[in-house]
């Protein structure tokens, strides 16, 4: 079995209000897979179905190959975006009841809480009391939490809220060594700059629906638009400019005489360059040619707005 969780034909309705439609997805083993989604698009109702908060109107949700059962719980860390802690509680009392919880034995709770505290160096908060901690802090703890059970499947909403970019990255350095040590993960963000980094598969929710999913390198590479950028030294840069727009598509260009550098976008109407590069050899020094691939964070927009337009 290759994939951790499966959802298939997911449906959830709230009276007349359907917040999730037909959703299914494929969630591979030891991978991090973004679920993507404008606020209100069903993304913590499907995260809620998982952890069982809720259960599904219709469809099926099957974990490791077998049906999603209660016991499937203790193989699942959840990181919601609200963060739940007791804030009169003191920190080592919270920590060792929420492992018990997962069901860790004390013993096992306390050398496994000792390890991330130092890994963290976080150890002389442990007597304090949550409402001590600044935001950032409160994360670190929820975050132990969520991992301490070595669990699975993990789920992460959010994780880097209130997190300076020190800490952010930390935590990002954390959910990647999980991921090598055999973890799943599956990470909600409105974050695009993290999925970039993190996600190998994206589930986009929009509307209730799932309308977009697959690996994320394959899909960037389904929304190119054939537009190339293209550096070169010239010293008629004008001119050449000129000349390419009668034969190409120029979406921009720039000209620097100082330099005798001559910046341009070219859009064409196919991924083969080779013309372009024929007609540019003998007329300039190329130091630059590459071709863009939108971001995760175009990918979205353009897919939203595509989905909108056709409403």
């Amino acid at each position: 079995m290759n994939n951790i969780l499966v959802a298939d034909e997911v449906t959830k309705r709230y009276g007349p209000h359907i917040a999730l439609n037909k959703v299914s997805l494929e969630i591979p083993k030891n991978s991090i897979y973004g679920l993507l989604g404008p606020n209100g698009a069903g993304k913590t109702t499907l995260i809620r179905i998982i952890n069982q908060i809720i259960h599904p109107d219709q469809g099926r949700v099957f974990f490791d190959g077998e049906p999603l059962k209660p016991h499937h719980i203790s193989m699942i860390g959840y990181l919601p975006e609200e963060r739940g802690l007791y804030k009169g509680m003191k920190v080592g009392e919270q920590v060792l009841y929420l492992a018990q919880l997962k069901g860790l034995s004390k013993a096992e709770a306390k050398k496994r809480l000792k390890y991330w505290f130092d890994r963290f160096e976080i150890g002389d908060w442990w007597n304090k009391k949550v409402q001590e901690l600044s935001k950032g802090m409160a994360q670190k703890i929820q975050f132990i939490v969520t991992v301490l059970h070595e669990p699975k499947l993990l789920i992460f909403d959010e994780p880097f809220s209130g997190f300076d970019p020190i800490n952010a990255n930390i935590i990002k350095d954390e959910i990647l060594k999980l991921k090598d040590e055999g973890a799943s993960i599956i990470f909600s963000t409105h974050r695009m700059e993290s999925v970039e980094e993190l996600c190998e598969y994206i589930a986009l929710i929009h509307q209730s629906e799932k309308i977009l999913d697959g690996k994320l390198s394959e899909i960037k590479k389904a929304y190119k638009k054939n537009i190339f950028e293209v550096g070169m030294q010239v010293e008629n840069g004008n001119i050449l400019s000129k000349e390419l727009a009668s034969r190409f598509e120029i979406t921009s260009s720039e000209f620097d005489p100082i330099e005798n550098q001559l910046d341009l976008k070219v859009q064409l109407p196919s991924s083969d360059s080779s013309e372009l590069l024929a007609y540019l050899s003998g007329r300039a020094n190329i130091n630059q040619f590459i071709e863009t691939i939108p971001s995760a964070n175009e990918v979205f927009i353009r897919t939203v707005q595509s989905k909108d337009a056709h409403e």
